[in-house]
């Protein structure tokens, strides 16, 4: 074991590093700094994130004097043990609260480069051998405290046993904020009986059971602020250091626990004046996260951000409560998805919001909207807001102009269904009396102003993607509008629509070539690796494809096949038939131009 002095010359030489790291920083930029003060690699300021143009005065402020608070936490942690002797349970906890210390410090970053689920197992795995020796090693003197512990050890536990469950993609142990706050709270409290029972035991002195106090009131400013109202994290990177800087006063009370496990040489008390600064400080950080929960009545208030993690969903409004509505519009004003402005600033109350919200409900024209977010102090007036946003704050208005968005996902699916249904009904098989091998009539649905046609493909292959951009840059090289690349050809429209009728039908030898009625009829090669031709289905909440299911064209399994397709505008519309049986010629042919 080192002497006192070792431990000494290794805590003076890496605080100073420490300290010396961030006054660097300050010279060398942004990066240097988050990485001297965070003990992270810059990637993990996500500067695209949280700090575009670099840090602002706060942040850079922040993270000084989280340099400082970081370098007197370090001192305390990097005491040297306690000497004495240990039977094989003490040793074995002392060892496994070192390891929790170290992957605090050090080993996350490497873990943090495996998958999440092993880093969620490694710590599940770790606290359970620490909570179980907790229980055989403190003396708590008492089995009802004992039971006590072992039951909040069970929820805490319980909570990193959800976590793991989660990053598995395996069903959760429950689900919802009041869950995951039951958790969260059953550690604060694994960590309060914790202490009792340092306390109860007799070994661990006053500044250790300090030190364990302090970590639970910093879990008490952090999680009304974070679980309650998702304010931290939510792009105050200012916030996110500190909380960081403050949250190593838990890995603390964890070095000072293994430190302090010998039962001989228990170190002494504080003096009495010392005792009452560290009174008066764990009573700061009890009363401070109440304070900060207190606001002056006219403070406005600031519900969602626009990378709150409630606003990632976007439900429909059928689906949400009367109470929940509000929210998602001010999920919807705030929001920067796709790296757009948000609707109204960052500033702006949720009242506020709110009410600019119901005055826009009762514009007439864009002019009028413009006006408004011009006055609320939008970024993008000119956009104005639409009608599926305004739902959620008006559905007696918006409703009556537009009913469709007043369904529920459900609703909203059935009514989609019944159009498909309706759609394809509309559309007649060319050849009826022409029985194919498989055959299949549908209305195909495209992008407005999109889409350049329609695939057949061999959606198995193996170049499947890279064939169907081929087709793609090939069905303007001609005016067939047919694009054939291998295992794909894309057959493109003549009129200017969105959806056309399309009828697919596979032959086991060529049928009559029957040119009249349709304005051009072209016949092309496409191979089939897989034993497998088909076209694009329109999949659940698609706009794309076809809206019935389209059979295997191929159907003499792998191999090469002719692919013909006549096409015809008439009064109904835009109709296709496509029709494919075997055949080995390479050849293109114009049936009729």
């Amino acid at each position: 074991m080192l002497s006192d002095s070792s431990w000494r010359i290794i805590r003076i030489g890496l605080v100073g590093l420490v300290l010396a790291a961030a006054v660097a920083g300050l010279v060398l930029g942004d990066a240097w700094l988050w990485v001297a003060v965070e003990w992270s690699p810059p990637a993990y300021a996500d500067a695209e994130f949280y700090a575009r143009g670099g840090f602002d005065t706060p942040t850079a402020v922040a993270l000084l004097v989280a340099a400082l608070v970081k370098a007197a936490l370090l001192w305390l942690i990097l005491r040297a043990p306690a000497p004495g002797p240990l039977d094989r349970r003490a040793k074995a906890l002392r060892r496994l609260l070192y390891l929790a210390v170290a992957y605090t410090l050090v080993l996350w970053y490497p873990i943090a480069l495996l998958p999440d689920a092993v880093d969620a197992a490694f710590q599940l795995a770790l606290w359970i051998a620490i909570d179980v020796l907790y229980l055989l090693v403190i003396r708590w003197r008492s089995r009802m405290l004992r039971a006590v512990a072992g039951a909040m050890f069970a929820v805490e536990l319980a909570g990193m046993a959800n976590e793991l469950l989660d990053e598995l993609d395996l069903p959760e142990l429950g689900s919802g904020g009041i869950v995951e706050l039951g958790l969260m709270l059953g550690g604060v409290a694994a960590t309060i009986i914790t202490v009792v029972g340092q306390r109860r035991d007799g070994r661990w002195s006053r500044g250790t059971q300090v030190a364990g106090w302090l970590s639970v009131g910093v879990y008490a400013l952090v999680i009304p602020l974070n679980m309650l109202f998702g304010r931290i994290f939510s792009g105050n990177l200012a916030m996110l250091v500190m909380m960081d800087a403050v949250g190593l006063v838990s890995t603390v009370w964890i070095a000072a626990t293994a430190r302090e496990l010998p039962a001989e040489g228990r170190p002494a008390d504080l003096p009495p004046a010392r005792r009452r600064v560290i009174r008066v400080a764990v009573a700061a950080v009890a009363v401070l996260p109440i304070i900060a929960l207190i606001h002056p009545e006219q403070t406005p208030h600031l519900t969602y951000t626009g990378w709150s993690m409630g606003c990632y969903d976007r439900p429909s409004f059928g689906d949400l409560k009367p109470a929940e509505r509000d929210a998602a519009f001010l999920c919807r004003a705030r929001s920067t998805e796709g790296g757009v402005p948000p609707m109204f600033p960052d500033n702006l109350s949720d009242q506020g919001i709110l009410a600019y919200g119901r005055a826009l409900c009762r514009t007439k024209d864009r002019d009028e909207q413009e006006a408004i977010l011009t006055r609320a102090g939008s970024a993008r007036p000119a956009w104005g807001v639409d009608p599926w946003d305004l739902v959620y704050v008006c559905p007696e208005i918006v409703g009556a102009t537009h009913p469709e968005l007043l369904r529920s996902t459900t609703e909203m699916e059935a009514a989609n269904a019944a159009y498909i249904a309706e759609e394809d009904a509309k559309c007649r098989a060319p050849w009826p009396r022409t029985k194919g091998v498989v055959q299949a009539t549908a209305k195909y649905f495209l992008f407005v102003d999109g889409d350049p046609g329609y695939l057949v493909h061999d959606p198995e292959d193996e170049a499947a993607d890279e064939a169907a951009e081929q087709a793609m840059d090939k069905v303007y090289d001609d005016s067939t509008l047919v694009g054939v690349a291998s295992s794909a050809v894309l057959i493109g429209h003549v009129e200017d629509v969105v959806d056309l009728c399309l009828t697919v039908k596979a032959f086991r030898t060529a049928p009559p070539q029957r040119t009249a009625g349709w304005d051009q009829v072209n016949e092309v090669p496409i191979v089939s690796r897989s034993g497998r031709l088909t076209v694009p289905e329109m999949g659940k909440g698609g706009e794309v494809g076809a809206g019935a299911p389209m059979p295997n064209l191929a159907i003499a399994g792998k191999g090469r096949y002719r692919l013909r397709v006549y096409v015809r505008v008439g009064d109904a519309g835009e109709e296709h038939l496509v029709v494919v049986f075997p055949g080995a010629s390479r050849k293109r042919l114009k049936l009729k131009p």
